[in-house]
């Protein structure tokens, strides 16, 4: 499962199959990539939200780590079918809504990765701004070129810069948490304990959002691994690594919150390299924060350049994309997500949350439909050649999937309590938020009823292009980059 010394350092592939040949890697790669990708500032910030909006320590604490486990499980479900299948996350849905009909969700993917990399870029260009003293836009426009090159090199690079942000991450969060220890009374905040089920499920979905959004694209990162992984292990690998980062950092996030007396929100990262003093400590901290962003912001760039290329195909039917495109491709998504995040600097905590509670309701009903179809109804035996043909088993529209898809973001508006919109239930349920779990619930059950009795003809096994005698780069599914 090593690296083939002959695999190219920048990635010549995109959303084409991969074939067995070019696999590579290790699950030790998925869980430091979901590791480096959560031990990050912005987890520390959704986490420092629980607090910020009205939780005690103790129960936000608890909420956190609930939300973890239900959204890292769905997070983890979507990983184990990288390696089975060899393709990308969202080209997958073509199986639920159509060669066509996959683009509805996956322009909203491309939505969530702009407005993902926007609050990544925000806080990344404080701390590079404190770092080099700057200003913090001059600091955003910094980090927007290095993520310009990571992306743009691809697959290995950021498996490498995720790996060596897990070792940075743990070293400055071990540092951070000695830190907060000796400057609090953490026994006397954990006593403080003030139940109410709208702080407790606002933590809860805080974190399951969180874990839910890498949803649509963290196939894109185990695809290379050979085809006899085990999903188990690779579920494992992915989920952990995600789960664990991301508990450790929001429960940073919390204490942070907690012992600021109301200075943390509109200075997240300053406040935070101030628990650790000033000079080369705070340098290095600044220089660790903006590092940890690097990974997550790539993975946003480089699935949203992926999810733009996967449109065109199942619309174009074939798709070369030269590395010049491919630049030009990742300098628009960057760029955007740069002017984004430039312009709403300055009021970024409030609409970060309204954003990432929001965005819910558009993927909740998306990850039950793909893996209750992929684990429940066609177990796996998908047809992969067919993903590309318009004509073929999958058809261009799946009014099934369509359908139930559209049923389940129509189901969450009463529930849907953000900046944005507030349903008109929620006040009756003392505004709590309960739409992901409707969001998630439903549908499934929804979708598995009918397509149990609806689904169209399922392949006797999974058929992958070279079982056909196709070339590795397929019809549809070509994009050598």
């Amino acid at each position: 499962m090593a690296a083939n010394d002959t695999t190219p350092l920048i990635e010549r592939r995109s959303i084409d199959y991969i074939p067995e040949a070019e696999r590579h890697g290790r699950l030790l790669s998925q869980f430091t990539l979901w590791m480096g990708a959560n031990l990050q500032i912005t987890a520390i910030v959704t986490g420092a939200l629980a607090v910020v909006l009205g939780g005690d320590v103790f129960w936000s604490l608890i909420g956190l780590l609930v939300g973890q486990l239900i959204g890292g499980g769905v997070m983890a479900l979507h990983a184990a079918q990288g390696p089975k299948l060899g393709l990308p996350q969202m080209i997958s849905s073509r199986v639920q809504f159509g060669v066509y009909g996959a683009a509805i969700p996956i322009v909203l993917v491309c939505l969530m990765y702009l407005g993902f990399t926007a609050t990544g870029t925000v806080l990344s260009g404080q701390a590079l701004g404190q770092l080099f003293g700057v200003s913090d836009s001059v600091g955003i426009l910094i980090f927007a070129s290095v993520i310009v090159l990571v992306t743009v090199l691809g697959y290995r690079v950021i498996h490498f810069i995720g790996r060596v942000a897990s070792v940075i991450g743990v070293i400055a969060f071990v540092y951070l948490f000695s830190r907060l220890m000796s400057q609090t009374d953490v026994g006397a905040l954990l006593q403080i304990r003030h139940f109410s089920w709208s702080s407790f499920l606002l933590a809860v979905s805080l974190a399951a959002s969180w874990q839910i959004a890498f949803g649509p694209y963290v196939a894109d990162y185990s695809r290379y691994l050979p085809s006899n992984t085990s999903s188990v292990k690779t579920f494992f690998a992915a989920g952990a690594g995600s789960v664990i980062g991301a508990q450790v950092a929001m429960v940073l996030g919390v204490f942070a919150a907690a012992m600021s007396n109301g200075q943390f929100a509109g200075h997240e990262v300053a406040y935070i390299v101030g628990l650790s003093g000033t000079g080369a400590t705070a340098a290095l901290l600044y220089f660790s924060i903006a590092f940890g962003k690097v990974t997550i912001s790539t993975l946003n760039s480089y699935g949203s350049f992926m999810c733009i290329a996967t449109i065109i195909s199942g619309f174009r039917g074939r798709l070369e994309v030269t590395r010049v495109q491919r630049l030009v491709f990742v300098l628009a998504i960057v760029g955007t997500a740069t002017l984004i995040a430039l312009l709403g600097q300055h009021s970024f905590l409030g609409a970060f949350k309204s954003f990432i509670l929001f965005l819910l309701a558009f993927f909740t009903p998306w990850s039950a439909i793909n893996l209750v179809d992929y684990y429940c109804i066609t177990r796996e035996r998908y047809d992969v050649p067919a993903l590309a043909d318009p004509n073929g088993r999958y058809g261009r529209w799946n009014l099934l999937g369509i359908s139930v898809y559209v049923f389940g973001v129509l189901v969450q508006l009463p529930f849907i309590s953000t900046k944005f919109y507030t349903g008109p239930l929620v006040a009756a349920l003392g505004n709590v938020d309960i739409s992901w779990i409707i969001g998630l619930v439903l549908p499934a059950a929804l979708y598995y009823v009918c397509a149990k009795k609806w689904h169209g003809t399922v392949p006797d096994h999974l058929i992958l292009p070279t079982e056909q005698g196709a070339l590795p780069t397929t019809n549809g599914l070509a994009a050598q980059a």
